[in-house]
């Protein structure tokens, strides 16, 4: 049933004309057109929850020989029985596209990032490219959803082994899996959980790496542990199960209480909170992971080394303990070299996601020799330029950019913004052929909530937008070329109007978009001065609300809506991307803002197909019509995988739900044994099992 408001709020934002629309009279909003059709993308084979895997108990387990003969013969381990919970997850064969697999060999990225240190809870990165997603748990897991079947559509159970909700749908209570121990044969409990959500996501202080916080989990939810293995969340919704996806990676998954917390200055007073974050640098070896992989070798500037978890609580119906991989190397070299080391055999995968490197990538794999084969996905890559929104302090601009901060809020202004920009130039400057399709913002085409009647385009224009931006006072008046605030202006009345853009230095394509639409706004006499920082500092500055736009690649709610589903709009302090409450804790929305809030909401709260379908259409009109975020390109990435791999499921995208290292399921990959090659730097060792000694490796 569509409530009252709902059917109100979206008959009123599906008309064909709005006010908004009738401003900009120079300019004739339209749909945008269809991408173009591209073939060499790869289909996954839907299958069930059931199917994939369940939680129970084998009659027996098996483990690769050389850890019973080296460890739990001498007694430095225990059996592997033992070692595994009371119901380990059991992976199902059928579910294998290669069956059960066997032990040995290693997995080689390459990636562009350097580790930070191991404290994830606390804001660290460890590099990114799989190293996180190889070591951390999360409560449940959204990866291989995008082989789920859509009408079984729903995280996946993982550290929280199964849940049920109250008959109001307020209260879920979480069963975690019973037994499961970290790599350093500790219990996992629900201390964990409650360490995690307590003294890291609800204290301000502290800034988990992937931006949790409390509205990521609902406003005024609130969590408990009724025992060690319970526990029990409130919401303010009924049924929000949209929540059950920020329980995924990277959002809860917590880390050693028992290791974490007597660093933390709640339980340390000696400690101050960066002492904390920083407890635990890059050459801290052996922090104990929920994951399938243990870091034990850390060299600057050279490579991360990870060895097989003694303690990881998944199997196959064999009962043969998981992972069948026995190392993954991190080899620390830049993004780009990641793609030419996948497609020359010298690493192992990539998720091909630069497109300046597509057509190179796809001559080289054509070779009949080519050791990597490549399959692309969806276009579920895309860039949006975000205007900061906020004008009441956040990020404490000066005079130069809360005047931007007040343009940012002018309608008349974003529109001739986006129309100003040939986007189909920009896609082109990244490389040409049917791969970049126009992107207006918002949800993207051939998602399952994209409505393209719904999407309002306002198509490359540049002399409407000049006659746009004069209609709101910006006018070259010194006659420099360049476009002067309006003499009224505060404080910076007549000065030339300077834009600064924020972006990733990290990736080409990051930087190619913003030098284009630097170039391209030149046209408009604006001065648009990019600023180009590493993700680690971007991610800060983004954060801070330190810049007038930003270049961001979106993230997974414009792809799949239903997770992080708060974050579509400024539904919370800090949900939104580039709109944050002031330096007195508020949002100065505009109308249109707290209608997306109420319609995003509206959808969280929603147990009803039809009437989400019909607030997705109404989001997207309200998003696109007033340009809250000015789309610049979409296009598809296509996973790179060494064709000695086997277990690579069908489809498999580099991003979806999550990244193709959680998507393809690295703990159940192997290599065939006539094709293992001898690649492990560390052979038959083990990371920091009890009483093997404290080294790097044992």
């Amino acid at each position: 049933m569509i409530s009252k408001y709902n059917r109100l709020a979206i008959g009123g934002l599906l008309l064909s004309v709005s006010a908004i629309a009738a401003q900009a009279e120079t300019i004739t909003p339209t749909t945008p057109p269809d991408p173009p059709v591209f073939e060499a993308q790869s289909v996954p084979n839907f299958v069930g929850v059931k199917d994939m895997f369940e939680f129970k108990a084998l009659a027996e387990y098996r483990e690769p020989d050389w850890i019973t003969e080296n460890f739990v013969a001498s007694g430095k381990l225990p059996p592997v029985a033992e070692r595994l919970p009371e119901q380990p997850l059991v992976y199902k064969t059928a579910n294998m596209p290669d069956g059960v697999g066997v032990y040995g060999d290693v997995m080689r990225h390459v990636i562009g990032g350097r580790p930070e240190g191991w404290n994830y809870s606390a804001g660290q990165s460890q590099g990114w490219g799989g190293i996180d997603i190889g070591l951390s748990e999360c409560l449940t897991r959204t990866g291989p959803l995008f082989q789920v079947k859509a009408d079984e559509l729903e995280p996946l159970p993982n550290l929280a082994q199964s849940w049920e909700w109250s008959e109001d749908g307020h209260q879920l209570t979480m069963h975690l899996i019973k037994g499961a121990k970290w790599s350093d044969g500790v219990l996992f409990t629900s201390e964990d959980a409650m360490f995690y959500w307590e003294d890291n996501v609800l204290d301000p202080n502290v800034s988990p790496l992937n931006g949790a916080t409390p509205e990521t989990f609902g406003e005024g939810t609130t969590l408990e542990a009724l025992d060690e293995y319970t526990l029990l969340w409130t919401f303010k919704e009924a049924f929000p199960k949209q929540y059950l996806y920020a329980m995924s990676y990277g959002t809860f998954c917590p880390g050693p209480a028992h290791i974490l917390k007597p660093e933390h200055p709640k339980y340390n007073a000696d400690n101050t909170y960066d002492e904390y974050k920083n407890a635990f640098p890059p050459e801290y070896l052996n922090i104990p992971t929920m994951g399938a992989w243990v870091p034990v070798e850390y060299r600057s500037e050279d490579i991360v080394v990870m060895r097989r978890n003694p303690y990881f609580w998944k199997v196959d119906e064999q009962g043969n303990q998981l992972p069948y991989l026995n190392e993954l190397h991190y080899r620390l070299s830049t993004w780009a070299d990641r793609d030419v080391q996948a497609i020359a055999g010298s690493g192992d995968n990539s998720a091909l996601e630069q497109p300046e490197n597509f057509v190179e990538s796809l001559r080289a794999a054509a070779e009949p020799d080519a050791p990597a084969r490549l399959a692309f996905g969806a276009r579920t890559i895309g860039y949006t330029l975000y205007p900061n929104l906020s004008a009441n302090g956040w990020g404490e601009p000066d005079a130069r950019g809360q005047a931007i901060r007040e343009l940012n809020r002018n309608a008349d202004f974003r529109i001739a913004i986006s129309s100003a920009l040939d986007r189909q130039a920009l896609g082109d400057s990244l490389v040409r052929g049917p791969f970049t399709a126009i992107y207006p913002g918002g949800l993207y085409a051939g998602t399952t909530y994209y409505d393209k009647e719904s999407t309002v385009y306002y198509p490359y224009n540049p002399e409407g937008a000049k006659a746009l931006l004069a209609g709101i006072g910006l006018v070259d008046t010194d006659g420099n070329g360049v476009l002067n605030f309006p003499a009224d202006t505060a404080d910076v009345g007549g000065q030339d109007v300077e834009i600064t853009v924020l972006a990733s230095a990290d990736y080409q394509t990051d930087r190619s978009l913003a030098e284009g639409v630097v170039a391209q706004l030149s046209h408009l006499s604006l001065r648009v001065i990019p600023t180009y920082k590493p993700s680690s500092q971007f991610d800060a500055t983004q954060t801070s609300g330190q810049f007038d736009w930003t270049v961001v690649r979106n993230g997974s709610e414009l792809i799949a809506v239903v997770q992080n589903t708060a974050s579509l709009a400024p539904t919370g302090p800090r949900t939104a991307v580039a709109h944050k409450a002031g330096s007195d804790g508020t949002l100065d929305l505009l109308p249109w803002e707290q209608e997306m809030v109420d319609v995003v909401n509206g959808f969280i709260s929603s147990q009803d197909a039809g009437e989400r379908i019909a607030l997705m259409k109404a989001y997207q009109r309200l998003y696109t019509e007033n340009v809250y975020g000015i789309g610049l390109t979409q296009y598809p990435g296509a996973e790179i995988i060494n064709k000695r791999f086997a277990n690579v499921p069908a489809g498999v995208p580099i991003f979806m739900f999550n990244w193709d290292v959680d998507n393809m399921m690295r703990e159940r990959l192997f290599v065939p044994a006539d094709k293992q090659q001898d690649y492990e730097l560390h052979p038959e060792t083990l990371p920091g099992a009890p009483g093997v000694g404290n080294g790097p490796v044992s």
